[in-house]
C-alpha cells in the first residue's frame, strides 16, 4: 500500500516553505487529511497537572499558530496540541524568505518572527471550540509571547495568560525563540523572575475573577543555547516561581559542522535532526539540576521512536516534535507510538512515568 504523504509530500516540498505551510492548515481544516482511527495503548497514558494524555506525544509550538487546527490534528494521534505562538496585537513576522530546509539533515531554519493574527482571533478559536458539543475533548495548549515593537514585555505575557486561562488546558511563556530581537534576554535571572512573577500574579487574578475553575498550569519554554550558569538560574528560578512544568527546548542559533555552506549562514532557529543532542543534554541537565520535581516536555529533533524514548530517559515526561513531519508525514506519529510501546514493555516498564529519567 502506497502511503499518501509518499504522493503529498513531494510535492509540498516543490512550493516554498511558507506556501507548503498554508497549504497544509488548508488541508487540514477543510478535512483532507483523513483522522487516524486506532485505539491508544494503555501503556502510553499519562496522568501531569491533572491532565489526562491518551499518549506522551505532542504537536510543538510553531505549526498552528493561530489555534485553527488543533482538533484535526489530535485526530491524527497526537496526545495533546500546542498552539500559538500568539502575541497580543497581531504581526505579520519578518519578511519572507524565512524558512529553509535542510533534507539531508533533516533539519529546517526558520527566521518567522511569531507571525500570527493576534490574542484576539486565537482566542475567540479556542473559545468556540470548547463550546461546541463533540469537540474540545482533547489537551490542548497556548503558547504566548510578546510583540516585537513592546517595551514592557512582561505585559505581553500577562496580556495572553489572562485571556486565555479560561480557553487552554496548559499555557507556555515563550521566552526562547532567536526571531525576536531581545526576547532570549528575558531568560536572565532577575527578568526571568519578574516576568514570571506578573504572569503568576495574572493567573491567580483570573482565578479570583469568578471562575470556580483552577488555572491552567503554567510553564518556561527555554532555548538549547544557554550557558551552565544560565541553567542553573533558569532552573532555580523556575522551582522559586512556583510555575508547573518546563519545555526543553526551542530551536538553536548555533550551527553545527555539515550543514550546507549556502544555508548554514542564513539567521534563524535551527530545528530537526541536529537540534536533537544539543537539546536532550540541556534537558537531562535541566531534570539534573531540578532534581526532577518539575515535569518537562521534551522537544527538539524527535524523528523516531528512540528519539521519543532517549527524551524520556533524559527526563522528559512528554515529548513534542515538528520538523519531521515535514519530511515523514502524519505516519510518523503513529509510527512513534507503536516503537515507544515496544520499548517501554522491552525495558520492563508499566508507563511512561516509570522510564522518566531512568538514562541519567
Amino acid at each position: 500500500m502506497i502511503d499518501g504523504f509518499s504522493l503529498v509530500g513531494p510535492i509540498l516540498r516543490s512550493f516554498d516553505p511558507d506556501t507548503a505551510h498554508d497549504l497544509t492548515i488548508r488541508a487540514l481544516k477543510t478535512g483532507l487529511v483523513p483522522p487516524v482511527c486506532r485505539a491508544e495503548d494503555p501503556i502510553l497514558r499519562c496522568r501531569l497537572w491533572g491532565l489526562d494524555f491518551p499518549n506522551p506525544l505532542g504537536m510543538a509550538a510553531g505549526f498552528d499558530k493561530n489555534a485553527e487546527v488543533v482538533d484535526s490534528l489530535l485526530r491524527l494521534g497526537f496526545g495533546f496540541v500546542e498552539a500559538g505562538t500568539v502575541t497580543p496585537r497581531p504581526q505579520p513576522g519578518n519578511p519572507r524568505p524565512r524558512m529553509f530546509r535542510l533534507p539531508a539533515q533533516g533539519a529546517l531554519i526558520n527566521r518567522l518572527g511569531f507571525n500570527n493574527r493576534g490574542l484576539e482571533a486565537f482566542a475567540g478559536r479556542l473559545a468556540a471550540r470548547r463550546q461546541r458539543s463533540g469537540i474540545g475533548t482533547g489537551i490542548v495548549g497556548a503558547n504566548v509571547g510578546r510583540n516585537k515593537d513592546t517595551v514592557d514585555a512582561a505585559a505581553d505575557y500577562v496580556a495572553g495568560v489572562a485571556a486565555l486561562a479560561p480557553l487552554a488546558d496548559y499555557l507556555v511563556v515563550n521566552v526562547s525563540s532567536p526571531n525576536t530581537p531581545g526576547l532570549r534576554a528575558l531568560q536572565g535571572r532577575e527578568p526571568l523572575a519578574e516576568l514570571l512573577g506578573r504572569v503568576r500574579a495574572a493567573l491567580a487574578g483570573a482565578a479570583l475573577a469568578g471562575s470556580a475553575v483552577a488555572p491552567p498550569p503554567l510553564l518556561l519554554k527555554i532555548a538549547p543555547d544557554l550557558t551552565a550558569e544560565d541553567l542553573a538560574d533558569v532552573a532555580e528560578v523556575a522551582l522559586a516561581s512556583g510555575i508547573d512544568g518546563l519545555i526543553v527546548s526551542n530551536t538553536t542559533i548555533a550551527r553545527p559542522a555539515g550543514l550546507p555552506p549556502a544555508l548554514a549562514g542564513e539567521a534563524g532557529g535551527l530545528s530537526g535532526r541536529p537540534l536533537f543532542g544539543p537539546s536532550t543534554v540541556v534537558l537531562a541537565e535541566i531534570y539534573r539540576l531540578t532534581g526532577g520535581r518539575l515535569p518537562i516536555i521534551g522537544c527538539g529533533g524527535i524523528a523516531s521512536a528512540s528519539d521519543a524514548y532517549d527524551k524520556i530517559r533524559a527526563g522528559a515526561s512528554l515529548v513534542q516534535l515538528y520538523t519531521a513531519l515535514i519530511y515523514r508525514g502524519p505516519g510518523l506519529i503513529g509510527e512513534i507510538k507503536r516503537g515507544l510501546a515496544a520499548r517501554l514493555r522491552a525495558d520492563g516498564f508499566s508507563c511512561v512515568a516509570e522510564a522518566v529519567g531512568t538514562g541519567l
